[in-house]
């Protein structure tokens, strides 16, 4: 991290409070919860820490690094766009994806300008990857502020589903905190080659909650 400046835009990008409408998501954890899969604290941490190490949140962080590197090359940007929606495994992720890839686009444009960054349906990764880049703000510390704001709203769904209470979620976020630390600094050196995943029951989860009744969250 170069500046206090660069933390407080990432700050802001990457805070529950920025309007990318994560709050109505939990990337399947509501399918889970539901089958009993995801029953208290321990599994929790089991399940955000196999996203992070074998998951769809690792090949996240490895697109938003390129798009970091691409950023300004619409071309290019256009490409890990197309890869990111590809690799999504439901047609809920895929709109969860891209629905907050442009809402996070239309807010940064109060930092960057509309015309420097891509348009309205690139998918989260990429929109933020590409953001930083153009800001700019370091790569690591970028990917490493997407990672901590989807663990943050992967707890905030458990609190929410009942899962654990605030002070289990603070417990988990502490002791995950060097995994999430570990996958950025990975990432920032992974290339497109790299990309693939393992969380065979996180992604059946998120396929299957297209058809949960009732249902808190969106995905």
């Amino acid at each position: 991290m170069k500046s206090s400046a660069e933390l407080l835009t990432l700050m802001s990008w990457l805070s529950p409070v920025f309007p990318t409408g994560g709050f109505a998501y939990s990337a399947g954890l509501e399918q889970a919860a539901a089958q009993g899969l995801v029953d208290g604290p321990a599994v929790l941490e089991d399940w955000i820490a196999a996203q992070l190490a074998h998951g769809g949140l690792r090949n996240d962080a490895i697109l938003l690094a390129r798009a970091h590197d691409a950023a300004g090359d619409r071309a290019a940007i256009g490409e890990l766009a197309d890869l990111a929606a590809a690799l999504c495994v439901c047609a809920q992720r895929l709109r969860e994806t891209t629905d907050q890839g442009t809402s996070f686009l239309n807010a940064a444009a109060h930092w960057i300008g509309a015309d420097r960054l891509p348009g309205r349906g690139t998918p989260l990764p990429v929109a933020v990857g590409a953001a930083a880049g153009l800001a700019p703000v370091d790569r690591v510390a970028a990917i490493a502020a997407y990672l901590h704001g989807f663990v943050s709203n992967q707890l905030q769904c458990a609190i929410r589903l009942s899962i654990t209470g605030q002070d289990g979620a603070a417990g988990i976020l502490s002791r995950i905190e060097p995994a999430i630390y570990a996958c950025a600094l990975d990432a920032g050196d992974a290339t497109l080659d790299d990309l693939g995943g393992a969380a065979f029951i996180a992604d059946s989860m998120a396929m299957r909650h297209e058809t949960l009744e009732p249902r808190l969250f969106l995905s």
